[in-house]
């Protein structure tokens, strides 16, 4: 046996040797297929086939833009009808893209699947498709960078770490309450997460109200991420939390204490617009705000917000507020002054109506008396007269 070669050992102990098949496909082919399987595995994974939309994974999209590509050429029709199993290439397509316009080559191209691609550039690698998908990825990822003014806000999440601990706030499961504000915390991968600033109202791919945030990290870096990465960053994360305000007594105190926290400012604002009926009641009519940011970054561009009443605004009064509950604070005034809430409807910039809110027919000493009577407690008791423009105590 010493003699015998490798085949003839083999034929010796009755091994058949049958010879290796060679695959019929080509490079191309191949990686069609590797593409595809990876849209069978989100099918199985998940029970429907990848969809378009702003809310969708990235990962999804691309395997959306992928599919449509995919229906979209007779060739992928024939190469995968045995794996195709669910159907999913006799879907519709709902990509953006016109892919009806591009040839064969063309196609493969744009899947990136062309001869004379290297074997590692696979389908895997979507081309030419920033426009429809890339760039919106690239939207929402923020880069994060060292907060320089961390040391500003270090109090803050130490307070609320106590808060946490004492249980004067609770860590809620984000979802119910979907709302993102500023003076918000949350829990965003395990680090508590504080939303510092919310930028000017954008309009989003969809159609959308958004906003550009700076939120602050505690392990002192910042992001400026979009309000709905935020909101969809915080629903996937499993341990993504909502922390609750928390309960203080007392809205703010008189005088800032060592201890206290600067956590906003009411602000008074009065119009500069022609509007009649506002140029005719200037000095009585007011709008009444509250911000954790700076007010002069609030109203830095009254002139294009409806909210403003699409006028310059000046500043008549400002508040600092100290361990304080923004949102409850805002509605004291809204149930305070509600009865004298301006009744006015504009037109914004592209011809819609618009009702403003936070507008009030109130004297701004009688907005003053409001305020002093938050710092003391009276407020719960107090109702705003309309006809007599005063408060009355109940």
């Amino acid at each position: 046996m010493a003699d015998m070669d490798d085949d003839e050992l083999l034929d010796a102990l009755g091994v058949e040797v049958a010879p290796l098949k060679a695959s019929s496909r080509t490079p191309r082919e191949e990686r069609i297929i590797a593409g595809f399987e990876d849209i069978l595995r989100f099918h199985q994974a998940h029970g429907r086939a990848p969809l378009h939309g702003e809310d969708r994974d990235i990962f999804e999209r691309l395997y959306a833009v992928r599919l449509d590509q995919l229906r979209k050429l007779p060739e992928a029709h024939a190469l995968l009808a045995a794996l195709d199993e669910p159907g999913l290439l006799a879907g519709a397509s709902s990509s953006a893209a016109n892919v009806d316009d591009l040839d064969e080559d063309a196609l493969l191209a744009e899947l990136g699947v062309g001869d004379d691609l290297p074997a590692e550039d696979d389908i895997r690698v979507l081309r030419h498709v920033r426009s429809s998908v890339e760039k919106r990825a690239a939207e929402e990822v923020a880069d994060r960078s060292p907060c320089q003014d961390f040391e500003t806000f270090r109090p803050l999440f130490e307070k609320v770490e106590q808060e946490l601990k004492s249980d004067l706030r609770k860590a809620l499961r984000f979802g119910r309450d979907a709302s993102v504000a500023d003076g918000n915390f949350f829990i965003l991968g395990g680090q508590l997460a504080y939303v510092a600033e919310v930028g000017e109202a954008i309009k989003a791919p969809n159609g959308e109200s958004d906003a550009r945030l700076r939120v602050i990290f505690a392990n002192g870096t910042e992001s400026n991420l979009l309000r709905r990465s935020l909101q969809r960053a915080l629903y996937k994360d499993d341990t993504g939390r909502r922390i609750s305000d928390p309960d203080m007594g007392p809205l703010f105190g008189g005088e800032a204490e060592p201890d206290d926290i600067e956590s906003g400012t009411i602000y008074v604002l009065r119009s500069k617009s022609d509007h009649p009926f506002v140029a005719e009641h200037r000095e009585l009519i007011h709008k009444i705000g509250v911000t954790g940011g700076k007010v002069a970054t609030r109203i830095a561009r009254a002139d294009k917000d409806a909210t403003y009443l699409l006028a310059d605004v000046e500043i008549v009064a400002t508040y600092k507020l100290h361990n304080l509950n923004r949102v409850k604070l805002e509605g004291i005034f809204h149930r305070l002054f509600g009865a004298a809430q301006l009744n006015l409807t504009i037109e914004d910039r592209f011809g819609q109506p618009v009702k403003p809110r936070e507008w009030f027919l109130v004297p701004l000493p009688v907005i003053d008396e409001a305020v002093q009577r938050i710092v003391d407690g009276s407020i719960t008791r107090a109702v705003y007269d309309p006809q007599q423009a005063r408060l009355r105590v109940e």
